[in-house]
């Protein structure tokens, strides 16, 4: 994928960020590191999201360390050393010139010096240093990160030294995208249209699910696209009732739905698009009422969007939608049974992160990006049906941003096995 941000952008939320620093303190951002997969096999690699958003550099075992004291600020960006042997095997080391074209940083220096940097900026605060860092943890199993083990290493050395997470700025800051941002969005989504498109014309009963993915995988590489945002879900048949199934190993029989759960990247950013349709191009009577419903729900929570807005406002209109839908069709006597059919939020940020850092309970603001991504998923009829796009929040409302992607039944059903 080709650079498309100036440098200015980096350098603009590093200032940003920086402004928000206290005095007599550090800010230090991991790249990250390659994973072993087996053996001497590793896995591809991925940068620290956040380092990249303040960086745009997407190379591994680099640091980044903002310093803040007596109100002047510094940048300092730790590359790795140039080593001939190693170039012959996996090329070369970022230089200084291509790491300043890319970030806008003017300050370079290598690895085994940053360690004693940071020791030499934490004695000249004489005590009463901050060390701020992504302290950012999903699930209690999982490894240390970076940031962790030097917390905790830090904290060994210098016992005065205070240990923040900077999240809450990441946060703030990641939440509301720029222009820039919204083009890499939109470039995303545009790829995952041409690439839903392309699993329908060649949709047909008897189909691997991965045969579907196949024909993804194909329009996705065929952009440059190497890194997916997330696993791709195709789910058929009561496959579908199943909100995280990534198998895609299953056959698509007649007359069953197939939900898709999918999105591009460009440049890190993810789209996030979700479509239901039927594998033979057309829909009963009742996969209708049931996509509808769903399509309602979706449509009445996308006019709910605008600034002041909360995440949990847009879910509780999306459940009164399926609620008063689900009590019409008979499916359920009272509104307490919803979660039998519906039992995820509505929306999500969107950004770098597919599910994108955000603070939960913050209001909408202009900028900022998320999904609405209603479903019904009743097992019992081997029926799951969700419909997502990606919409952008404006100052009187919201725009879709994925609107040319079809979801009209009529639209859907005219594209499925139509190869042109």
């Amino acid at each position: 994928m080709t650079l498309i941000m100036d440098s200015k952008e980096f350098v603009n939320r590093r200032q940003r960020l920086a402004e928000k620093m206290p005095d007599h303190s550090a800010l230090v951002l991991f790249s990250g590191v390659l994973k072993t997969r087996s053996g001497d096999d590793k896995y591809p690699f991925s940068p620290n999201r956040s380092f990249y958003y303040l960086t745009g550099i997407a190379r591994s075992k680099l640091v980044l360390m903002i310093t803040k004291r007596g109100g002047i600020v510094t940048e300092t960006l730790f590359l790795q050393r140039s080593n001939e042997l190693e170039a012959k095997w996996t090329g070369a080391v970022l230089s200084d010139q291509e790491a300043r074209k890319q970030s806008g940083i003017e300050h370079f220096d290598y690895l085994d010096e940053w360690l004693p940097s940071f020791g030499t900026f934490v004695r000249r605060c004489e005590g009463k240093c901050s060390l701020y860092l992504d302290l950012y943890r999903d699930q209690w199993s999982d490894e240390p990160t970076p940031a962790e083990s030097f917390a905790e290493e830090a904290q060994k050395k210098y016992r005065t030294l205070q240990i923040q997470d900077a999240g809450p700025w990441l946060k703030e800051l990641r939440m509301v995208k720029s222009p820039a941002e919204i083009v890499e969005i939109k470039r995303a989504i545009a790829i995952t249209d041409e690439a839903i498109r392309r699993m329908w014309s060649h949709a047909r009963p008897g189909m691997m699910e991965y045969e579907l993915e196949a024909h993804y995988d194909f329009t996705l590489k065929s952009h440059g696209v190497r890194e997916l945002p997330y696993l791709p879900i195709i789910a058929s048949g009561i496959n579908a009732t199943v909100l995280h199934y990534e198998d895609n190993d299953q056959r698509a029989e007649e007359g069953d739905l197939v939900l898709l759960d999918l999105g591009a990247a460009s440049n890190y950013y993810a789209a996030d698009i979700s479509r239901t349709f039927p594998v033979n191009g057309r829909f009963t009577e009742r996969q209708k009422e049931i996509y509808q419903l769903v399509l309602e729900a979706e449509s009445k929570t996308i006019e709910a969007v605008k600034p002041g807005v909360t995440l949990q406002q847009l879910n509780e209109v999306t459940k009164q939608v399926l609620t008063d839908g689900l009590l019409r069709l008979g499916l359920i006597q009272e509104s307490s049974e919803l979660t039998k059919y519906y039992y995820h939020g509505v929306s999500h940020h969107l950004g770098l992160d597919t599910h994108d850092i955000s603070d939960h309970s913050a209001v909408l603001q202009p900028g900022m990006v998320i999904t609405i991504e209603p479903g019904l998923y009743i097992e019992e009829e081997a029926i799951g049906i969700r419909i997502e796009d990606d919409v952008l929040v404006t100052a009187d409302g919201c725009e879709v941003l994925s609107s040319q992607i079809p979801r009209e039944i009529e639209e859907v059903e005219g594209l499925i096995g139509k190869k042109e």
